[in-house]
């Protein structure tokens, strides 16, 4: 079950909610949480939800360990590297195991049969949110919590349990028991959470649906791309991929607002960036700063030298690489990363800022654009002949017609989903809400917007996903 189905939206959302408005104590409100979380998570793999509860166990009963041994340091440590070491190890086994021994039998012959390991949904999320809960208590910025059920809670709610973003308890610690939603806030997680659906069931849909046409999976297909087309479907493939992580994000932190629950922005606009070190300040917000603040840091950051701090680096982009997947392009596509946050942190930091804003913002894209190809192609050899045929080298000419057409029929598409990805809708909305006092239709409009916008957003989502059955969901790899 997705956000952008009509299952979820009519069916499992609209009676959580009515459930969850009906009963009166906050206990209860999350008894109703947990109880939908738990089915919401089986629904895609029941067999996995026995997994979600012992990792959950782990982290609950180690943390209770490393606060009863806090005056004795071995032990305490002890604690903290076996409830980690456990989690990396599941997490290890389900994600990466295949991969390990694909690569194993490449070398060696054996094993002569890779077992089949189906990888369980959501699991780097709430792997990586139980391992933070773990550390900071270790480290005291939060005190353990003495009910498993509320750990359990907070690790598989559905808002964010399978797409994320990364949610820290303790960033929301004090809400899990104290939250009191307020009219006003409810309001805006309805508005934001149709505007995420909208993005995904109407912009990142259509991109999808042009990228896999013109960057087919087989590779006589793909050979017979002319550039032109390999570009333009890079070019919605990008498009997609931020349109359809940042609308889940938007409707998890949507959701969380209508119970009370305020999750940290998670992407920031990120192709407005000057740089590839200001892209990733705003691209999948919640995985960056977990990997600098439980990696990064820890290992030393930038306080050992210069080599020592391009060590860390390389080491923290080869794991944000390969945490998107078990396969070697997306290791390539972490240290590509790392090759140019070293540049700029060394040769172009300086040079960026003294040049147009604009000459920063075209470098930035193009090494963007690149970035989402490799991300794209989890078979290297089908990276190789896009990377080919997009300077004609496959053979495969500049342009046909059936291109041609596919440009001129989604022009609008294309423009309204570039738009999608600036601020420039919110800062409009932020100038006429700042015009109110002087221009009188200014705040009828903005009521106007308020109230009919969500419901006007609503209908057109769901008119998108009746009948299209194309609906893809990125998170499976995670």
């Amino acid at each position: 079950m997705v956000f952008s189905s009509l299952l979820f939206i009519f069916l499992f959302f609209a009676i959580t909610m009515f459930v969850y408005c009906y009963v009166g104590t906050l206990e209860k409100k999350n008894v109703v949480l947990l109880a939908s979380s738990l089915v919401f998570y089986a629904w895609g793999g029941p067999q996995y939800l026995i997994l979600l509860l012992v990792m959950a166990l782990i982290s609950w009963f180690s943390a209770l360990q490393i606060h009863n041994f806090r005056s004795n340091g071995f032990l305490k440590r002890l604690c903290l590297i076996l409830g980690v070491g456990l989690q990396l190890a599941l997490l290890g086994y389900f994600k990466y195991a295949g991969f390990i021994l694909g690569n194993i039998q490449k070398i060696t012959g054996f094993p002569e049969v890779i077992p089949e390991i189906v990888l369980p949904i959501g699991i780097s999320f709430y792997t990586f949110q139980l391992i933070s809960y773990v550390v900071d208590v270790y480290w005291g910025n939060v005190k353990p919590q003495r009910r498993y059920w509320l750990i359990l809670l907070y690790c598989s709610l559905f808002h964010q349990c399978i797409a994320g973003p990364i949610v820290r308890y303790k960033d929301v610690a004090y809400e899990i028991e104290h939250r009191k939603p307020k009219i006003p806030e409810i309001g805006r997680g309805i508005n934001r959470f149709t505007i995420g659906l909208v993005k995904k069931a109407v912009l990142a849909n259509s991109c999808a649906q042009i990228a896999d046409m013109m960057l087919p999976d087989a590779v006589m297909n793909l050979s017979s791309i002319p550039a032109l087309g390999l570009w333009l479907g890079a070019l919605m493939y990008m498009l997609q991929i931020y349109l359809d992580f940042s609308a889940y994000s938007d409707m998890a932190i949507g959701m969380g607002l209508m119970v009370g629950f305020h999750y940290k922005e998670n992407f920031n606009y990120p192709y407005i960036s000057n740089s590839v070190t200001e892209f990733w300040r705003r691209w999948h917000i919640s995985l960056s700063s977990f990997f600098r603040d439980y990696v990064y840091i820890p290992l030393g950051g930038n306080r050992k030298g210069s080599k020592r701090t391009i060590l860390n680096l390389f080491i923290v982009w080869g794991l944000t690489g390969l945490w998107h997947g078990a396969s070697w392009n997306f290791v390539f596509w972490g240290l590509y990363y790392f090759v140019f946050l070293v540049i700029e942190k060394n040769l172009l930091a300086e040079k960026l800022k003294n040049l147009p804003r604009a000459v920063g913002h075209i470098y930035t894209i193009f090494v963007v654009y690149i970035g989402w190809i490799i991300f794209k192609f989890t078979d290297l050899s089908h990276l190789g002949l896009m990377l080919k045929g997009m300077f004609g080298l496959n053979h495969n000419g500049f342009m046909n017609l059936e291109v041609a057409m596919s440009f001129k029929n989604n022009i609008f598409l294309i423009i309204v989903a570039i738009i999608a990805c600036t601020p420039l809708a919110r800062n409009f909305y932020k100038w006429m809400s700042r015009q109110c006092k002087t221009i009188f239709v200014f705040k009828y409009l903005r009521r106007f917007i308020e109230i009919v916008g969500p419901a006007v957003l609503l209908v057109i989502a769901t008119m998108a996903l009746v009948g299209n059955s194309y609906n893809p969901f990125l998170y499976f790899q995670f």
